[in-house]
């Protein structure tokens, strides 16, 4: 999935990388402390803790000895620079995430949306960012065949701008639309790439007169509201005959890894749902699309609903 593309470590590897992280032992390697003894006195841990955790690094690649202290490689940059959402990568939103399954359940017990990390806004750009690219293709060309004559393209919640940026390479007018934070966030990236930048709620989208409106996760970590209304902006935001398509996994369509990642980040997150095709479909016609279609996304577990705007 777009911003779900899972980190390749296993579930021991994320463990130890986030109890490094939330035991300050990577701000300890990524800051003044060089050895395990040192580590173990800058971040306040057991020594036994800290050589073990300092050697388990070294061989996972994020750390290497140089001389008779240790370096941090380009692997653990992603910890530190958080500026550019190019060089933060996939591992430290998947850390955040992992953070939030400790919590699932209290949250699950409450019902309410935990408090999520530091840098959670970042690190998840920089997730959305590392989609690998043949995901972003495969989204780009499905959106693509629906209206191949359209040259206005609104991505709508475009996050980081990964899908905004194939488009634009694809000869398209792309304009994003997304929170203030966000679209403050990814400007200087996407400024240079050519991609018109918009600050708004993707759900009353402030623009309009696009061929088409590609939604990416369309329905991840929306409660059923917020998503109907997502529907029913981007129907606004097409000039008539243009078609929205809404990119995501749906219930009973895709994968069982795929449902079971969606129902985690869902609770973890204490909102979103597992939806299927017939509710998504409800919204679509409900929001004025002159019909909806649903198509496999080619070598991904995705689909695309697209839905088509009446001409006037």
């Amino acid at each position: 999935m777009p911003t779900r593309d899972r980190s390749q470590s296993s579930v021991e590897s994320l463990a130890l990388l986030w109890a490094a992280r939330e035991s300050g032992v990577i701000d300890a390697l990524t800051t003044s402390a060089g050895t395990a003894e040192a580590v173990a006195e800058t971040a306040d841990i057991e020594p036994r803790a800290a050589r073990i955790t300092v050697g388990a690094l070294a061989a996972m690649g994020f750390i290497k000895r140089v001389g008779d202290e240790y370096e941090i490689t380009n692997r653990a940059l992603g910890f530190l620079a958080k500026r550019d959402v190019r060089s933060i990568g996939r591992l430290p939103h998947a850390l955040d995430r992992f953070s939030l399954y400790a919590d699932l359940p209290e949250t699950m017990a409450s019902g309410e949306s935990p408090a999520f990390p530091d840098d959670w806004l970042r690190n998840r750009l920089g997730a959305h960012d590392a989609t690998e690219e043949s995901v972003v293709r495969a989204c780009v060309t499905a959106a693509v065949r629906e209206a191949p004559d359209a040259t206005r393209v609104l991505d709508l919640g475009g996050a980081s701008g990964v899908f905004a940026r194939e488009f634009r390479a694809r000869g398209c007018d792309v304009t994003l639309v997304d929170d203030a934070e966000t679209v403050e966030v990814v400007r200087p990236l996407l400024s240079r790439a050519g991609v018109d930048l918009v600050a708004g709620d993707p759900t009353d989208p402030p623009v309009s007169g696009f061929g088409v409106v590609f939604v990416g996760d369309a329905f991840a970590g929306r409660d059923p509201d917020d998503a109907r209304a997502l529907v029913s902006g981007a129907h606004d935001a097409l000039e008539p005959g243009g078609s929205a398509v809404f990119v995501d996994s749906l219930h009973g369509r895709c994968s069982t890894d795929a449902t079971a990642g969606r129902a985690v980040d869902a609770l973890a997150a204490g909102r979103g749902d597992l939806y299927d095709e017939e509710t998504v479909r409800s919204w679509v016609e409900s929001a004025g699309f002159d019909g909806c279609t649903v198509r496999d996304v080619p070598g991904t577990d995705l689909q695309a609903v697209v839905g088509e705007r009446a001409v006037d």
